[in-house]
């Protein structure tokens, strides 16, 4: 049995509306920044991330690069650069299949962003270069599982290369730098500890996700769950007319993204709605933005309206809500209402 046919199909997962959607508009328009989905074990977040790579679309990437460079890319690494200058053009190129690359909870600054050899730099001139996790993330799924409990100077550098989309190394005067524009996916559970606010509002989305509370859905997770344990291909193929279904619409969403308009009146919406929750800075603006844009080119609309900016303030706002010490917190969903109401 094929390793694609042992992950539960993404369509199969019950209920987890909000984290699902969150995982889809990522994958539409990645410059979204990621998401952070928090909640209590067993409410199916690294499932639901592992099924989202079966329905994104196959990568042409350059044979033999480290970093599974795009041969149609203006943005190259330096091994890709020096190889054109060599005389090789066109870059030969192959199809990958996306995949989610894991990063471990104890990985070390060098094992993410992956070191350079200073000896054989000093020795001989060579510059070598060991790629760590964020080279072979590059244009994948990076999955962080219990991010909460990472070094916070390590989440300080994966926020970093994915917002600026490179990854540069320098040691000792040497500096090596590679692409690294991936999905950002975090996960927690909130028991035990949370982010500092700081790298909490550097995660483009962030979603909560709870046990399902519906007598009948939850028998169903169980049913889905025995059924794709007993036989994983039988239960794969139950649902591969819907994944077919969801990965052309992710495909057409993501070929029409930058078709989709969103008018002044509605960044005007996204503004007053930012001012109202008294959120810190301007990046829940731009967030709102991408994501509404990301929503409407799922739904196949050429115009993001404020329904699109409505549906994604939660996941955008929430987590970015200014708060002392006794202070209620805003619905996001209520002055949601209430503002884009107005508008």
């Amino acid at each position: 049995m094929s390793e694609y046919r042992q992950v539960y199909p993404f369509t199969a997962l019950v209920g987890q509306d909000q984290m699902r959607l969150a995982l889809e508009l990522n994958a539409v328009n990645p410059a979204i920044g990621g998401v952070l989905i928090r909640g209590e074990k067993g409410t199916a977040k690294s499932t639901a991330v592992r099924a989202l790579a079966r329905l994104l679309p196959q990568l042409e990437v350059v044979r033999g690069c480290h970093y599974a460079c795009d041969p149609n890319s203006l943005h190259l690494c330096q091994d890709c650069q020096a190889r054109i200058s060599g005389g090789e053009s066109p870059l030969p190129s192959e199809t990958r299949r996306m995949r989610v690359v894991e990063l471990p909870i104890n990985a070390s600054e060098d094992r993410v962003v992956g070191s350079i050899d200073l000896e054989a730099a000093i020795k001989s001139g060579e510059r070598r270069f060991e790629p760590g996790v964020l080279a072979e993330a590059n244009r994948q799924i990076l999955y962080v599982d219990e991010v909460n409990l990472l070094d916070d100077h390590i989440v300080d550098v994966l926020l970093d290369a994915a917002a600026m989309g490179v990854n540069v190394v320098e040691r000792e005067g040497i500096s090596v730098w590679h692409p690294a524009r991936f999905i950002l996916v975090g996960t927690m559970n909130p028991e035990e500890g949370d982010l500092r606010p700081q790298l909490l509002d550097r995660f483009g989305l962030c979603v909560d996700v709870r046990g399902i509370s519906d007598v009948a859905e939850r028998v169903e997770i169980v049913l889905r769950r025995e059924q794709f344990e007993s036989d994983p291909e039988a239960f794969s193929d139950t649902f591969s007319e819907q994944e077919d279904e969801e990965r052309d619409r992710i495909q057409r969403a993501i070929g029409n993204l930058d078709r989709v308009e969103v008018a002044r009146p509605v960044l005007e919406a996204i503004a007053r709605l930012a001012i109202a929750l008294e959120v810190d800075g301007h990046r829940a603006d731009l967030v709102a933005r991408k994501a509404a844009q990301a929503l409407s080119a799922l739904e196949g609309r050429t115009h993001a309206g404020v329904a699109e900016v409505a549906a994604v303030a939660p996941m955008v706002m929430a987590h970015r809500i200014r708060s002392q010490p006794g202070q209620r917190l805003h619905d996001v969903s209520e002055v949601a209402r209430r503002i884009l109401g107005e508008s």
